[in-house]
This record gives structure tokens, sequence and C-alpha cells, in this order.
């Protein structure tokens, strides 16, 4: 669930766009098109705060040096992962309620993300799974950062996260989520930005090269995790625009969410806490970014 999105507003998908999406999706996945509630994006209370991109890029192992990496054929590139919240937000309930500019509007730094009815926590599974897809792709030779790795109170805010890609210059970056909506709701899908232009958010040079990174993913994660597209965002295709997400709005370099599954539901849940099925959620995630970044 994509953070302070976690409660999902009013959706305004951009027709444009979606069908250029969507089009892209069906050149794409072997099931062709047809076939949340909450995305969630987070990030540190008080930007001020908490490191700057640069200062926590620089003290991470995901931020080696190009040259100790495999060679392959994502050498030289980018790619910023995003795990979704932080397992201890529900400790700092204070600094993550703590509103934060996303360029349109205000919203909560973060939230603590949902969970299984077994108490399985949104957080847990997207470190788990951000973890994964990370080893995919530096054995592809890509140059990898997370935006945390569960070494810090709380956080970062979303505004934080998506200058944390900023600054990195990402060629992708893909925030990496599960929903918490009913029962009965099943399936992924990919958010992607909306173009938005106000206060400090601009995504009109990302609009496009998100979209193509989003259908790419979702046509990679039908196809190797067998999940169809959600049955209840998206019209079964998959894809999701979105205006409200500070993660989005406030991104120069192409990003998009991916919500894996409803963790709310039995069916989606018994998957999502299967370690084998998270790690072909992050080989399908692999693969779409290569696709992506391979052109």
């Amino acid at each position: 669930m994509p953070y302070d999105d976690s409660v999902p507003p009013t959706r305004r998908a951009r027709p444009l766009l979606l069908a250029a999406a969507m089009a892209a999706l069906c050149l794409t996945t072997v099931a062709g098109c047809g076939g949340s509630a909450d995305p969630t994006e987070g990030k540190g209370a008080d930007a001020s705060a908490s490191p700057s991109a640069s200062a926590f890029a620089s003290a991470t192992p995901e931020a080696s040096p190009t040259a100790s990496l495999p060679q392959g054929p994502l050498t030289g590139r980018t790619v910023v992962i995003d795990p979704g919240h932080n397992p201890r937000n529900r400790e700092h309930t204070k600094e993550i309620n703590e509103q934060v500019d996303i360029g349109t509007g205000r919203k909560e730094c973060d939230t603590t993300g949902t969970s299984t009815d077994d108490g399985y926590a949104e957080a847990l599974f997207t470190l788990d799974v951000s973890h994964r897809l990370r080893e995919l792709l530096q054995a592809e030779g890509a140059r990898v950062l997370l935006t945390h790795d569960d070494d810090r109170p709380f956080g970062p805010c979303i505004d934080e996260r998506a200058r944390i890609g900023n600054e990195a210059k990402a060629d992708a970056v893909v925030s990496v989520h599960a929903d918490g909506s009913a029962v009965g709701n099943r399936g992924f899908h990919v958010i992607l930005p909306a173009a938005v232009k106000g206060g400090g958010a601009d995504t009109s040079k990302i609009v496009k090269s998100s979209a193509d990174l989003g259908a790419r993913i979702a046509g990679h994660f039908v196809r190797t995790t067998g999940s169809a597209p959600s049955n209840y965002i998206g019209g079964g295709t998959g894809l999701d625009t979105r205006d409200d997400l500070g993660g989005l709005n406030l991104s120069t370099v192409p990003k998009v969410f991916v919500e894996c599954g409803n963790m709310r539901d039995p069916k989606d849940a018994a998957l999502l806490t299967d370690a084998r099925w998270r790690q072909k959620a992050a080989q399908g995630m692999a693969d779409g970014i290569a696709a992506h970044l391979k052109g």
C-alpha cells in the first residue's frame, strides 16, 4: 500500500497516459490486457532532521562503487528501490503524522502500512522483496540504492524518499508495497504518476517514461508470478494513475509504485507470506525494470 496513499482518494486517471500504458502492457504480457485501495509511500518525519539523500546513500552498502559490481547488461545504470514504510513506524506515530509538502498539498510523512490478518506487516514484506530485488539487479550489473534498510527509527518521509531517487539520478525508481483492501479484492497493480504541476511538483518529464516502466513491470509480473492484474483497480490492466502520491509527484526520475497484492484477502495473503512467491515477485519486477532500461 503506498503510504499516505493508504486511504484511497478519488483517482483521476489520465485517459491518454493510461491508454499508452495499456498498449505497452498488451505487448509485454502473454495474458494480454483486461485480465486500492491504498498505495503507500513514506518518509521520515522531519526531513531536516534526517540524513540527506546523498549522505544516506554514501553510508549504505547499496551505494558501493560500480566497479565492485558484476559486469552485466545493466552496468552503468542506477536503480533506487523504495521499501514501503518502516517496521518501526508504529513506535513513532507522532513523527510520521507530521505533514510534509507533496507539491500539490500536504500529507502525513508516512504511515505504518497494512498487514495480513495473521499480523505479517507490509513493512516486513516490502523489505524482504526489496532485498531480493536488489540482489537480482546487482547480478545484472546495476548500482542499486535503497531508500532505507531498516536502519533508522522511522521513515524516511515521502518527500525524502523522492529526493533520494532524484539525487541519485536514478534511471528507475520502484516503490514496493502491498495493499490493504477488502476481502475478495485480489491481484497486483502498478501505480503510475499523473501529469502534475504545482508547488514543488512537476512530473511532465517523467510521465511517459514512468508509464513504460510500469507497463513493463506489470507484463513481467503476470508472466513470472502467475498473479492476475487487480480485479478492483485499473480495469483489468494492472495499471492505475494517481496524482495524490508525494513519492510520485516529487520525483524527477522515472518512478512507479507496485502493489504486489492485497494483504487483507486470505488467498492473496497466502501468496505474500510465501517466500517462494516473494522471490517470483522480485524476479518479475527485476525483469520489468531491465526491459525498461534496455529499451
